[in-house]
């Protein structure tokens, strides 16, 4: 396939929350979508339905980490990634514990076993008169095979949710809200951001009501106001500090896991803070944030440099450093190096083999650390290494983003799971006393989806020895989550990188990889297999959405609703996923909402936890919360959790549909979505079709122009020099 193109920072935010979208498609105008290439051509399946539905044009506010309020009083739950962080902390304590107790001195013949034992047994024998030498020349029986660890092992518990507020810190949280002109409704994410004295922290320090997920600057400063009165002023230090820490817990929604000084300066300056450098001091003397600065490998002098005369790396080292001193958050910072030494100890504990095969199983055999890249087909080359290893008798397994693409032979067999359910422990060969997962190796699939703290996580979890495969189209969106671990890890150039050949078939796979390299071609596409639908403005695009869905695909295809996903570029606006899903629910499941908005049957999107999204469907609800079939198996949303981490689910952003695939995908672009376009959200939304795409598209020459010039923003990481520095060699690339 191609070399990465860089980092792919999320879509286009609304207000930096993230949504998934739902696959559509129609057999309507057969046209291929281009730079005007595609000719719509109108068939009878264009044909308009009656009772289509109407969709409000105004826009919609945002409910992301910007502007939503939050309104519940529960303490949200600790989030996968940090909960599986601190037990594999935990874990790495003991690891290292139990490598002490191994490392004392050995008592003579104590701890000797196999053929040492026998050989020991067999001199003293022979000194004590009880054997004749010759019993060291009788040939030595073939050595019975080491029995293999079990596949399934012990399973450890889950690491408990932090314990809820209690009802008298909330009830003081409460009054020193009210006190500060806040809403009351935001004492539950206050105590669980602050902990049980989080009544007298905010009276200290108005300014930590920043952790609150939702609240802005503007809103703290007023909240601050009306606590110290006169007492407090834009040069605050406490408000330097806050401001620090939250415009690096919005840069994470980004996808960076840190920013330059002068970006961090940039952003105090924009909210009025008189002394950004003295404010970013402050931060750091105060433990908020940490500084790093990657240092240059030093180089040697050259022997014939003559005294007194300056070297050419000393010169180079006059002009300042050639990376920009950077600022971080401490859980980032320890998922990056924690990640970085994990690969570093994959690839330098492995036992390198010559395998027979491909060129993917001969690289395999030799590394611990091998990174695949190519389009959809190009998943059948790491498929077919793992099939291989396992009848080389090593423990394999297969993990992918996304649980509807576990096939259910799959499933049933254990051979491919869903990563979160590896992490969780629910799927998997389950680990070792030593928390390690019973593996020889890991082939992970849409490896581009992977965010920093899921793949340390990850990595940690694997034991010494163990081969792994990242794989992945280099080319889609990343991670919903910060940081880019396959785009680094491809860049850092430390391990071997096997480009897949295998171009992806039909007009589809012409199509979006013309797209991957700037190109948006008009394809020949004699089965409908691609089709635009011009419109007008978001009331037309939201009217053909819903009859691409639920009348013309199914006609044209044979295919269900439910085989279908919408996709489109945001959840606001008049045609965000917000208006889409209204009116497809309308029109495919209309109800009355009895379960807190939600009816048996509807299809939804579930967040349980920060990047993550599951798709599911309503089976109904109970006592404990509302109950959803998912790829995963069924779920239950607490009911406290219904309104913040759920929504309806026909209509997803192409971040949420990164690492799925449908039969038919539907991608609405209203004419108020170019600004959010770029070539890795084209590249990714039309790439999730199977047989057929629909295009309903408004914006006219945005989408080629995008598709040509638009790349996603980089992201700033430190994995990179990270992975330089541990395995980097001097003739390294």
């Amino acid at each position: 396939m191609t070399e990465p193109s860089g980092e792919t920072a999320p879509e286009a935010p609304e207000d930096g929350e993230q949504d998934a979208v739902e696959q559509d498609a129609a057999g309507r105008e057969d046209a291929a979508p281009s730079s005007g290439a595609a000719e719509p051509a109108e068939t009878p399946e264009a044909a308009e339905t009656p009772g289509a539905v109407e969709t409000s044009e105004g826009a919609e506010t945002s409910e992301a980490a910007d502007g939503a309020e939050p309104s519940k009083d529960a303490a949200p739950e600790l989030s996968e990634a940090q909960a599986e962080l601190a037990a594999q902390r935990e874990l790495r304590a003991r690891i290292e514990a139990r490598k002490a107790e191994k490392s004392g001195p050995v008592e003579s013949g104590g701890k000797l076993s196999g053929t040492a034992a026998d050989l020991l047994a067999a001199v003293r024998a022979v000194e004590g008169g009880s054997a004749s030498g010759g019993a060291f020349y009788a040939p030595a029986p073939e050595p019975p095979r080491a029995p293999r660890p079990p596949e399934t092992t012990v399973r450890p518990a889950a690491p408990a949710a932090p314990p809820a507020p209690t009802a008298g810190a909330l009830a003081g949280v409460r009054e020193v809200l009210a006190r500060g002109g806040a809403p009351e409704t935001l004492a539950g994410q206050a105590a669980a951001a602050l902990g049980e004295q989080a009544a007298e922290a905010l009276t200290e320090d108005p300014w930590r009501l920043l952790a609150v997920t939702g609240v802005r600057p503007e809103q703290a400063d007023g909240f601050a106001r009306a606590l110290l009165g006169g007492a407090c002023g834009p040069d605050d230090p406490r408000r330097a500090v806050a401001l620090t820490v939250w415009l690096l817990d919005r840069a994470a929604l980004q996808g960076h896991t840190a920013l330059t000084l002068d970006e961090v300066a940039a952003g105090l300056a924009r909210h009025e803070v008189p002394d950004p450098e003295k404010a970013v001091e402050t931060a750091v003397s105060e433990g908020a944030v940490l500084v790093f600065q990657e240092e240059e490998p030093e180089e040697a002098e050259p022997e014939d440099a003559e005294e007194g005369e300056p070297s050419e790396a000393a010169v180079a080292g006059d002009e300042g450093p050639a990376e920009p001193p950077l600022l971080g958050l401490d859980r980032y910072a320890l998922a990056e190096e924690s990640l970085a030494d994990g690969l570093a100890r994959l690839v330098r504990t492995v036992t390198a083999e010559e395998w027979d095969g491909g060129e993917l199983e001969r690289v395999v055999g030799g590394h611990g650390l091998v990174l695949h890249t190519g389009g959809e087909a190009a998943r059948a080359e790491p498929l077919a290494l793992a099939a291989a290893a396992r009848e080389r008798g090593l423990r394999v397994l297969v993990t992918v983003h996304d649980a509807e693409r576990v096939g259910a032979e799959d499933r049933a067999a254990g051979t491919t799971v869903p990563l979160a359910a590896l992490l969780s422990g629910t799927a998997g060969p389950g680990r070792d006393e030593e928390g390690a997962l019973a593996l020889d190796l890991l082939v992970v699939l849409d490896a581009p989806q992977l965010d920093v703290e899921t793949a340390a996580m990850l990595v940690e979890a694997l034991p010494d020895g163990c081969r792994l495969v990242l794989g992945g189209d280099p080319e889609v969106l990343g991670s919903a989550g910060p940081g880019a671990v396959f785009a680094d890890a491809l860049a850092a150039r430390v391990c071997p990188r096997v480009a897949s050949r295998r171009p992806d078939p039909g007009p589809l796979g012409e199509l979006v990889s013309g797209i991957g390299i700037g190109e948006l071609n008009q394809v020949e596409a004699p089965g409908k297999e691609v089709v635009i639908v011009p419109v007008r403005d978001a009331g037309e695009a939201v009217h053909r959405t819903v009859q691409l869905v639920a009348d013309s695909v199914p006609r044209a295809f044979g295919l269900s609703p439910e085989q279908t996903r919408v996709i489109t570029v945001g959840h606001g606006g008049s045609a965000g996923t917000r208006a889409l899903n209204t009116a497809l629910k309308q029109r495919l499941n209309p109800g009355p909402g009895r379960f807190g908005g939600y009816d048996p049957g509807d299809r939804v999107a579930y967040a349980p936890a920060t990047g993550r999204t599951v798709t599911g469907t309503v089976l109904g609800a109970d006592a404990e919360g509302l109950r959803l079939s998912t790829g995963e198996g069924e779920v239950v949303v607490p009911k406290e959790r219904v309104e913040s981490a759920l929504r309806h689910g026909w209509a997803l952003t192409a971040h949420q549909a990164a690492g799925g695939r449908w039969p038919a995908v539907v991608v609405v672009l209203p004419g108020d979505a170019a600004p959010g376009l770029s070539r890795p959200w084209v590249y990714t939304a039309f790439g999730r079709a199977e047989r057929h795409l629909s295009v309903v598209h408004g914006v006219d020459q945005a989408l080629p122009r995008s598709v040509a010039e638009v790349l996603a923003p980089a992201r700033t990481t430190r994995l990179r020099p990270l992975l330089i520095g541990l395995l980097a060699t001097p003739d390294e690339e």
